[in-house]
């Protein structure tokens, strides 16, 4: 059993984590099919940062709303931002998008043509504007570039052509901005994709200097991927920038995070304290990046949160001393049971007592029904035209 002062600092890490939610979540999302309408969702930023001030409301610990452009847009950024304080929110990432134009069939910033390269790079040098605007830390960067067929195009071109627009977004960053490139595996390109993993990602950010960090998403790799062996050496370098929670169970699923592994979760979160992501100072951006296709939007952001903060808790009560020694002398079993034991507990009852404390409901989900405020926003929300994925 962990001792009280091991549990008294637990609770006071819990109080103090921040977990930033998506305003995609907000918004209809589906499949490449159909995308859902449900009643209720957001028709505007402003609406959609209503919402994701409920779910700080219930939980405490998600002050913080990413943007994405152009999904997004608004003519007044800075207004947006006074919406936000006026919810008790602040605006945190804001993430590009270049992808769903119909110039950027062959690319965005590795396209062969330099006017579509040029098209791109303006986009996200706006996105920089958008930070200044509303007081953001990080612009996020995914790219869908890639090829589908041997010989389409060349690869180490490809690779030149998207650290020149690279250089060029970094020179724009302001003090206190960061450049955070996301990678992923595969899809939308079948053959190549142009940041296919960690190694490419952290390649790009050394060379641009240390304002460029990785973001790790947790479906953006191959099956059997050890993330949490990637998180660990990131944290060592210095270089990992944010977290896209979500779970898969096939590809990029974006299901809710915790959903398909929850014990992945607990390993990575794991490394992540072990190896201090969980410090202030180290500036890591956990956030939720997920498409809730057939569950009510709010309770699921909400149970998402709940699941990074259990996950959390379980990390926080390892005991590191017993699992050092156990490690130091080879006894496999020993640090492997270290490690289940931390695992197998029961936190929901320290969780519970953790929003007690900070004046919360113990269980924000049953708090968010018990609100009215889905009926609320199903009642008010008629007319107009709901946000989504603009696809």
């Amino acid at each position: 059993m962990p001792s009280q002062s091991t549990v008294s600092a637990v609770r006071e890490t819990l109080k103090g984590q921040v977990i930033e939610t998506p305003s995609w979540g907000y918004g209809n999302s589906g499949t490449r099919f159909k995308v859902f309408a449900q009643a209720g969702v957001p028709r505007d930023p402003f609406e959609k940062l209503d919402d994701a001030a409920k779910v700080q409301e219930f939980t405490g610990v998600a002050p913080r709303v990413s943007l994405h452009i152009p999904w997004d847009k608004a003519e007044d950024y800075a207004a947006l931002g006074a919406h936000a304080a006026k919810r008790g929110l602040v605006l945190g990432a804001i993430n590009s998008n270049t992808f769903q134009d119909d110039a950027y069939r062959l690319g965005s910033v590795t396209h062969p043509d330099a006017g579509v390269r040029r098209k791109a790079v303006a986009h996200l040098l706006e996105c920089v504007d958008i930070m200044d605007a509303t007081g953001s830390r990080d612009l996020k960067l995914w790219f869908a570039d890639g090829t589908n067929y041997p010989g389409q195009d060349d690869i180490v071109a490809r690779q030149e052509r998207l650290a020149d627009a690279l250089a060029e977004v970094y020179a724009r960053l302001g003090d206190g901005q960061r450049l955070l490139l996301e990678y992923k595996f595969f899809e939308p390109a079948f053959y190549t994709t142009d940041v296919p993993d960690w190694g490419t990602a952290f390649r790009h950010c050394l060379k641009l200097g240390p304002k460029a960090q990785v973001v790790v998403d947790t479906g953006h790799h191959a099956p059997g991927t050890n993330i949490e062996f990637i998180v660990a050496t990131l944290l060592h370098e210095g270089r990992l920038g944010a977290f896209d929670f979500n779970s898969r169970f096939y590809a990029d699923d974006d299901l809710m995070v915790g959903a398909a592994d929850p014990f992945q979760l607990f390993r990575i979160m794991h490394e992540v304290i072990r190896n201090g992501g969980m410090d202030a100072e180290r500036n890591v951006n956990f956030m939720l990046d997920q498409c809730h296709n057939i569950e009510q939007k709010i309770p699921a952001v909400i149970r998402s949160v709940m699941n990074v903060q259990e996950a959390t808790a379980k990390a926080l009560l390892v005991d590191t001393e017993a699992l050092r020694a156990a490690q130091l002398a080879g006894d496999v079993l020993a640090a492997n049971a270290v490690l289940m034991d931390a695992y197998n507990t029961d936190v929901r009852p320290l969780l519970a007592e953790v929003r007690t404390g900070m004046g919360l409901a113990p269980d924000p989900v049953a708090a968010y029904h018990a609100s009215g405020w889905q009926r609320h926003i199903e009642a008010a929300r008629v007319g107009g035209e709901q946000a989504g994925w603009g696809a």
